[in-house]
Formats: C-alpha cells, structure tokens, sequence
C-alpha cells in the first residue's frame, strides 16, 4: 500500500532540521490537498511547508501531478473544467480558497513561467510593461524604469536594450524565457512558479536560465517544476518526490538525492523507473 507523507513515520522531518538555512518562514503552507479532474484523483492529501526566498524544485515521472500542484498555488488550475479542489493552502498565512481571498491579487502576487516561452506578439517594451499598464502605470519614465529593472533582474538587459522597440519573436529561444522572466518580474511578485522552464531550451540557454534562479532566490521564493533531476540537484535547497498525485518524500535537496528515507525515491533518482 502506498502511503502518504502523513502516514510515515515523522523521522525524516527531524532530519531536515541538519539544513545550514535556520529560521525560514514558510511563504505556502499546503495541508489535506485533493484535486480531480472529473473522477480523476490528480492530487492526494498534499502536505507541504514551501520556504520564502528558497528554491523549492518539484520532480516526479510524467503524468504524477507535478504541473497540476503548482497551477493549484495561483488557483490556475481553476480554468481546467471539472476541477474539484478540497483541502487547504495557505499563502502568506490566508486560505487562497476563501470566498473572499481575490484572484487577481493572488496571482499579481505569484507570478508564472511556462514550459514554452510565451512572449506576446509586441515589442521587448511593450511585453515588459504588460503588467504594470494592467495595474494602471502610464506615466513613461516609470515604466521605462520598470523596463530597464526587470529586464536586468531577468539578466537580459544588455542583450536587448538597442532593440527594445523589436518584436520579441525576434529573439532566440533562451533569450524569449529570459523575457518572460522579466514580464513576470516587472509586476514585482512574491513568488514565482516555474513548469519546466528550460526543457525547450538549448543547454547554454538552460545554464543561463539556471544561473538567473540562483540569483533570484535572493529576492523571491521559487518553486520549479523539472523533469531533470540533474538541474533539481544543482539548483534547489528542496525537493519533493512526487508520484502518482502523492508527495513520497520532501526534504533538503542533497539529502533526498543523497540519502532517500522511501525506496521509491532511490528507484527514482536512480532510474529504475520513470
């Protein structure tokens, strides 16, 4: 029988605690989760406590639920019909599935990166400054500001700052992801979920997208799905396994790649299956 992570046994809980990182305060406090998709149980009794400006790095086969979890942290998932969510989460210390709790705040707060760069159909400029002319920001040295901050946040000011007034498809493939980083960061959110990413991107636009995580951590807390443990291991402070809509085990990065409590974490990461 599969069990959960509530069902096991707490000695890894207390082994996390050997992590050099004290006094982390937990931006996502998930408790009870379950999602479906129709009668598809997608999610089951999630529970995590994700830490503020840390890389959290979710991995498991395809299909295990992985994407579905971080679309439920902005409520994106609700645009799936059929979707039945219990359970809580918690962002900041309020329920984001309160009747009251504002979508729209939620998701100004908790920006997102897809798999595929989604650049609009504009201009460097006008892709950048998207968010804050929604929030209501016109007056043009501002945004001009917020321009130059966001693209050098997402480490690609100098590569476009003569062609600014280009279309984005313009750019290449890593230099695209690197503008929808820079889009997200331009409405200055909380946390920013990443789904896979670099997996369109060739390995020397990977790296520089790895690089930039690293250096936003110090601002903002992360949470990265990928299907490449190699990258999970390299960049995130935690991990968790998940498998068939199940959190198998979460912890500091090195320990769960170096010493996993589940053997089906070792299978994992060990390529026994998946």
């Amino acid at each position: 029988m599969n069990m959960t992570v509530k069902d096991r046994p707490k000695k890894k809980q207390t082994e996390t605690k050997k992590t050099p990182i004290v006094n982390v305060e937990n931006v996502y406090k998930v408790n009870q989760l379950n999602l479906w998709y129709g009668e598809d149980h997608a999610l089951k009794d999630i529970n995590l406590d994700i830490p503020e400006k840390q890389v959290t790095a979710i991995i498991g086969p395809s299909g295990c639920g992985k994407s579905t979890f971080i679309k439920t942290l902005n409520r994106m998932v609700e645009t799936v019909p059929s979707v039945k969510v219990s359970g809580g989460i918690q962002y900041r210390n309020q329920n984001i599935f309160q009747p009251s709790y504002k979508v729209e705040e939620l998701r100004t707060q908790v920006g997102m990166v897809f798999q595929k760069p989604n650049p609009f159909p504009k201009s460097i400029y006008e892709n950048v400054v998207y968010g804050p002319k929604i929030h209501g920001i016109r007056d043009k040295k501002t945004l001009d500001k917020i321009v130059e901050k966001s693209l050098r946040g997402a480490a690609i000011w100098e590569e476009v700052k003569d062609r600014l007034n280009e279309n984005a498809y313009g750019l290449s493939g890593g230099q695209q992801q690197r503008l929808c980083i820079a889009r997200c960061l331009a409405i200055e959110p909380d946390v920013i979920l990443m789904d896979e990413p670099t997996s369109a991107l060739d390995p020397i636009s990977t790296l520089k997208v790895e690089e930039l995580v690293q250096e936003l951590k110090k601002d903002y807390s992360i949470i990265i799905v990928t299907h490449n443990m190699q990258q999970a291991a390299r960049i995130s402070d935690k991990t968790a396994f998940f498998l068939t809509g199940e959190v198998v085990e979460f912890s500091n990065t090195n320990e769960l790649f170096s010493n996993p409590a589940d053997k089906r974490t070792e299978d994992y990461i060990t390529g026994r299956f998946g």
